[in-house]
């Protein structure tokens, strides 16, 4: 995070490969690295960063210049879990253990969105947020409930009580392998790729990514 960041991207966790160091190639060692992930694809797309995807220091480098450019800090809301199997599933996570999102929009005023790479499923980004929230005495409310779905919260100033800002959270659909299954069965999916038979998962996200980045 930095002080200028107005969007903040909250994931769950990196795949356990990220904390043993073990990559792949391919693999970026950085936020949303994975070579299987597809957040940098659709940003790459999106902007025509030309990015590297590559385990370089350069390609790390490309992307931390990007966030800073645009004002968008990243985090995951999981601190620490632990899994009975090592894979990536959100849904094999246990003894989680929460970071204080909260403490962060406190610590940086200028963030106004939080952008869920997921929704409320069990063990995603929007699914622990709310636990988050309630463990404060807040709660999300409805903007908009179509997919992207939209929320906001009212969050008051720390150091002035009397203050408060509105945070609102946009829930996009997972950048991930896993997700594709998911995006397949949407009937605005289905209705796009039979316009277009080359049309694709990664296609889809950009079009929903587009609007909030």
């Amino acid at each position: 995070m930095f002080k200028e960041a107005t969007k903040l991207i909250v994931g769950t966790l990196p795949p356990p490969r990220f904390t043993t160091g073990i990559l792949k190639e391919g693999d970026v060692d950085f936020c949303y690295g994975s070579r299987d992930g597809q957040l940098w694809p659709i940003l790459n797309t999106i902007f025509k960063l030309n990015l590297k995807f590559e385990t370089t220091n350069t390609a790390i480098e490309q992307r931390k210049a990007f966030l800073k450019l645009r004002k968008i800090g990243i985090c995951d809301i999981v601190a620490s879990a632990e899994r009975s199997k090592i894979d990536a599933s959100d849904l094999g996570m246990q003894n989680i253990e929460l970071r204080n999102i909260l403490g962060y929009l406190q610590e940086y005023e200028n963030v106004d969105t939080l952008i869920f790479t997921g929704g409320n499923s069990k063990n995603g980004p929007e699914y622990f947020f709310r636990k988050h929230l309630k463990a404060n005495n807040l709660r999300l409310q409805v903007v908009s409930n179509e997919v992207p779905r939209i929320h906001e919260f009212k969050l008051l100033n720390s150091k002035n009580l009397l203050k408060q800002r509105t945070i609102k959270t946009i829930s996009l659909t997972a950048p991930s392998g896993a997700a594709n299954r998911a995006v397949g069965g949407l009937a605005a999916y289905k209705k796009l790729k039979s316009e277009d038979a080359n049309f694709s998962t990664l296609d889809f996200r950009v079009l929903q990514y587009r609007p909030f980045f």
